[in-house]
């Protein structure tokens, strides 16, 4: 199943979300992105079909097995390549902005490479 940049995202966020405050509703990722509550509800709705995540009945977002390691393997991307592009010089703003473009995109060599040089090998 081919995950699109906007559900990645959507992935990632609940990840990070649950790492900071242990449980993760729709209102929350709303907050978080500055969307309205309808179009996290229809992006949970799709994620809930991919078998991405849960929805408890009291209104709790967890990430399926499958959702985790997806979520993951983005936040690794992002944080991998942000901290890349710091080490270059750019300004951390504009690097955390542009690691959140170009992580849906980079192929695995290219950020294997990256990652191996971010970790100093």
């Amino acid at each position: 199943m081919i995950l699109q940049e906007s559900g990645e995202n959507y992935l990632e966020m609940i990840l990070v979300l649950q790492k900071e405050h242990g449980s993760v509703r729709s209102i929350d990722i709303a907050t978080a992105f500055g969307f309205s509550k309808a179009s996290v509800s229809r992006a949970m709705s799709i994620l809930k079909e991919q078998k991405y995540i849960v929805m408890e009945a009291s209104g709790d977002i967890l990430l399926t097995k499958s959702g985790l390691a997806k979520a993951a393997s983005v936040l690794d991307r992002h944080q991998t390549i942000s901290q890349f592009l710091e080490n270059l010089g750019v300004d951390a703003a504009i690097a955390e902005k542009d690691a959140c473009r170009i992580e849906h995109i980079i192929s695995p060599e290219t950020f294997a490479r990256i990652k191996a040089k971010v970790q100093g090998n």
